[in-house]
């Protein structure tokens, strides 16, 4: 037999290389919620700069992609496979 033809996967972007989907959307909308809370420190209550810290975890929130979680190789979002071989 001849060789198989396979369907090719679609290759990734170079956003996706750089920032895989790596939070699940419970732990983005915690991180949204914390950012916009420390970010809310800098205009109201103490007017501090430390609230600015609040745009790491807003970011990495709206991103859905943590460095730390990449660093790492751990994440909490459940990653389904696109293609899956079937055995022989």
């Amino acid at each position: 037999m001849g060789p198989r033809w396979r369907p090719q996967e679609p290759s990734k972007t170079l956003v996706e290389k750089l920032f895989p989907r790596n939070e699940h959307t419970l732990d983005r909308a915690l991180r949204v919620l914390l950012g916009v809370g420390l970010l809310a420190t800098v205009f109201a209550g103490p007017k501090t700069p430390f609230g600015y810290l609040g745009l790491v975890p807003l970011v990495t929130g709206l991103l859905g992609s943590c460095p730390l979680y990449t660093l790492f190789g751990v994440g909490t979002c459940k990653i389904t496979p696109t293609h899956t071989p079937k055995p022989r």
